[in-house]
């Protein structure tokens, strides 16, 4: 006798009390494995992939894609045991058998793994195996529910919809819409066909024509709806390129009502901008710090020019090799090495490590239970990222560890990752400390919003060239403005001032840095 069990959002760590579905990787009747992902969700802080402990037949989706559900909440139910897979609204294989007859019963290695993995779900899954997507046949994404499907369905095989494969046709051994063999109701129409208009112009019936989760992603992160669109591929299958049409063509998505925002036209032609994801938490996060945090601010500008200098001799190639040395001497291997780049984000994190050692204040926090301000022996250095997706600030864990080279790479690494939706909650929580380069934007001062909990952010605008003095004499130099925003409860102006002076000194005297190393 089967067992069917009920699999609940997991606890997705770092304080994340809900999440969005964002679609469903497994249909009703499919066999899973434990540990495979059957839903992606989206966070506060990330896209996860949410793997089930439970191996056998999915017999129900407990929430629709687009609905936010809570932790804790039902998420899908699965049908566990030796007969698993006759226990939902008809399995996978029982749906493929020929003649129509009832499920073979499931090999060893169909149902080699049934009950729960036992591991705690936390972030992105239970195991290794969580990262590993059994080729299974379903139905293409956006199918609508018919017989056979929701949490009340009754028992035998559904209508299959013939699988898709890669360019566009029909893979093989799809079941036919007609004749012998055909699942019982009326076929299905081709995807893209339907009854025309009075014009003649043919309506879109049946699925969304997609098979990537690419194509998928772009179109939801542009707030473009599947269904309007016509794909230039094999049998009307959307493709990228059709998504970045849309894209490229922002007044068709205003008739719709919809922009890049997410935002919904109402009646009266405002704008409404749904406030979730990572808006949602940004909102609450600035709006706590506000209400929580004394902040104050002070600013200076500085003279760029030799950083800027230091970081073009750091990035130029090696001319020359280093002085002949015996086999197995020291640097023996070192002569015209090629350097990897340095970037102006490295640098000024290297700075900012330098001085959060000559000023730990503000590598803090304050405990407002314990009414004390904890230091912290870390600097794990939050930087705010511009993306698709709204605002976002990944961590480099570790940052005062690292060298100017290290943090290139690391700071690439998570920009990459932000842009691309793939961070970690990992990767974007634990910050002590955040530079935010807003320079970036063409402004060149600002008085940013302490990221709560922490105790202070660094605010670095353009680099322009302005007459400066140099000595008694005035010449033209690359001047940058420096902005630090500071929890008043750990320190005091004169501590923030000789942190934001030290930060300016080292910026215009590179060498500095010398001393702290």
């Amino acid at each position: 006798m089967a067992e069917v069990r009920e699999f609940a959002l997991p606890d997705l760590g770092e304080g994340l009390t809900e999440a969005t579905v964002v679609r469903w990787l497994v249909g009703v009747g499919e066999a899973i494995e434990i540990d495979q992902p059957v839903v992606e969700v989206e966070t506060a802080k990330a896209l996860v992939e949410v793997p089930c402990p439970y191996g056998g037949v999915v017999t129900a989706h407990q929430a629709q894609e687009g609905a936010e559900i809570p932790v804790g909440a039902p998420l899908v139910t699965v049908a566990t045991g030796a007969r698993a897979n006759e226990a939902g609204s008809g399995g996978l294989r029982g749906a493929e058998a020929s003649g129509g007859g009832g499920a073979p019963e499931p090999t060893a290695p169909e149902l080699e793994h049934v009950g729960g993995s036992g591991n705690v779900l936390v972030g992105y899954g239970t195991s290794p195996a969580a990262r590993r997507r059994p080729r299974v046949s379903r139905p293409l994404p956006g199918t609508p529910a018919g017989p056979g499907t929701g949490r009340d369905a009754p028992t035998g095989p559904p209508p299959r919809v013939p699988e898709v494969n890669g360019s566009g046709a029909p893979a093989g051994h799809g079941v036919p819409t007609t004749g012998p063999g055909a699942p019982d109701g009326p076929a299905r129409p081709a995807v893209g066909a339907g009854v025309p208009h009075a014009d003649g112009t043919p309506v879109r019936r049946g699925p969304v024509a997609v098979i990537s989760p690419l194509v998928r992603r772009l179109a939801r992160e542009h707030g473009i709806d599947l269904a309007t669109l016509d794909g230039t591929g094999p049998d009307g299958l959307i493709l990228r390129a059709d998504v970045e049409r849309a894209v490229r063509q922002p007044q068709a998505a205003t008739e719709r009502g919809t922009d890049t925002t997410g935002a919904q036209a109402d009646g009266d032609g405002a704008r409404r901008i749904p406030l979730r994801g990572l808006r949602a938490t940004a909102a609450e996060r600035l709006t706590r710090s506000r209400r929580e945090i004394p902040d104050a601010s002070c600013w200076v500008d500085a003279d760029a020019t030799e950083l800027l200098a230091l970081k073009r001799r750091m990035n130029a190639p090696l001319t020359h090799s280093a002085p002949t040395r015996s086999i197995g001497s020291p640097g023996a291997a070192e002569g015209g090495r090629e350097r990897k780049p340095v970037s102006l984000l490295a640098l000024l994190a290297r700075i900012c490590t330098a001085a959060l050692s000559r000023f730990p204040e503000l590598n803090a926090f304050v405990d407002t239970d314990a009414r004390e301000i904890v230091l912290l022996p870390q600097v794990h250095l939050g930087f705010a990222a511009q993306t698709d997706r709204g605002l976002v600030v990944p961590v480099v864990h570790e940052a005062h560890t690292l060298d100017a080279e290290q943090l290139t790479e690391r700071t690439a690494q998570l920009t990459e990752a932000a842009r691309a939706g793939t961070l970690t909650p990992g990767q974007l929580t634990g910050g002590t400390f955040t530079l935010n380069n807003y320079g970036v934007f063409g402004v060149d001062g600002s008085t940013p919003i302490v990221n709560h909990p922490e105790a202070a952010m660094l605010g670095v605008g353009r680099i322009v060239r302005k007459p400066w003095v140099v000595g008694d004499e005035l010449a033209v130099r690359d001047v940058v403005q420096l902005s630090l925003t500071f929890d008043h409860r750990v320190c005091d102006g004169g501590t923030a001032g000789g942190f934001l002076r030290h930060v300016a000194d080292c910026v215009e005297h590179p060498g500095e840095l010398l001393r702290t190393l």
